[in-house]
């Protein structure tokens, strides 16, 4: 099979395509036939920064696929099945940068007729934004139609790949999601996405407008940039609320005032899909592929993330989009599965 490998920690360059033999699935796994591999942030971090444990690394947390073959305690019904999958690559040397891959059954869900390229595009930004939208006081264990009804949602940054999951996700379940953006051209994805009320930070007053909409403050912020954000989010979030920070790309701490926090009981809530609580991953789980097999979740620019494709060999293409911060959905085209 045909596959992208690192053996050491670099820039886009030292991901290689080779040819390595087509693995078989040990208990508990399934061999996937990969379709489209999803790209995040993630995967350009680790590639720079980790040593691949195993002495080599395929990347790629996120993907969609067709299950080829089962291991011992499998049930062979599932040989057939289009998946999509979670956390590939996550302390396993098999990601899904390649034509095929080796993952535990529980991480490869049942995708049904949705497209493999939404498929690809679920794990780690739809799982994040759940963690985000539920880890509050007033936030449901779980979500579903009419679980955030009355409730009003603030994504900051709400065009980037895990804003875009926070607000379909959020208007999903019936909140009132407010979305900022830093440009009317990222305006229009938010609006595309589904966010009830869209606001331009360069352009206007954060607090003000939020206070329009939501007078005594938002019950959850979907972080994206703590630093810079800070002393917006304790003006706006409201008693008992959570601020869900999911990033550090504006800088690695943040300050934040004790006296207004302590007055409000206010939460600040740090998320990293990865080793999040296990009940919380498989809630997450569950209704991530539950929104998806209602239609309730979309990719594509209709839905305020637009694609970008690249064939397996321009891997290093494709990290290098993400890693300079491409807006929308960076996917590689793996076969014909």
């Amino acid at each position: 099979m045909k596959a992208i490998v690192y053996e050491r920690t670099g820039d886009p360059s030292v991901l290689e395509l080779v040819d390595r033999p087509v693995p078989e699935p040990g208990a508990g796994e399934v061999l996937v036939r990969m379709a489209v591999s999803g790209v995040n942030p993630t995967d350009w971090k680790s590639r720079r920064s980790s040593p691949p444990p195993a002495g080599w690394q395929i990347p790629g947390q996120d993907g969609a696929g067709v299950v080829e073959a089962v291991g011992a305690g499998v049930d062979p019904d599932r040989i057939g099945e289009r998946v999509w999958i979670w956390e590939a690559a996550w302390q396993r040397p098999w990601g899904t940068s390649a034509e095929y891959t080796l993952v535990p059954v529980r991480q490869a869900v049942r995708l049904g007729d949705a497209s493999f390229d939404l498929g690809a595009s679920l794990g780690i930004p739809f799982l994040t934004a759940h963690r985000c939208l539920t880890a509050g006081e007033f936030m449901p264990d779980s979500l579903r139609p009419g679980a955030l009804a009355d409730h009003t949602v603030l994504v900051q940054g709400g065009a980037g790949a895990v804003g875009n999951a926070a607000i379909q996700l959020a208007r999903w379940a019936d909140a009132t999601v407010i979305a900022t953006v830093s440009s009317a051209e990222k305006a229009q994805l938010a609006a595309a996405a589904g966010a009830s009320f869209v606001i331009n930070y360069r352009e206007q007053d954060v607090v003000e407008e939020v206070h329009k909409i939501a007078p005594d403050g938002v019950h959850t912020i979907v972080e994206v940039s703590p630093s810079r954000n800070a002393a917006t989010d304790v003006q706006v979030i409201r008693n008992a609320g959570a601020v869900c920070v999911y990033a550090d790309g504006d800088g690695p701490e943040v300050s934040l005032p004790t006296r207004p926090l302590m007055t409000r009981n206010a939460r600040w809530q740090f998320v990293l899909v990865y080793t999040e609580p296990k009940a919380a991953k498989a809630h997450a789980v569950r209704d991530v592929a539950a929104a998806a097999d209602q239609g309730g979740i979309r990719v594509g620019a209709d839905a305020g993330l637009p694609l970008h494709y690249h064939p397996l060999a321009e891997t290093a293409a494709a990290h290098q989009a993400v890693e300079d911060a491409a807006v929308g959905k960076v996917l590689i085209t793996t076969s014909d599965a």
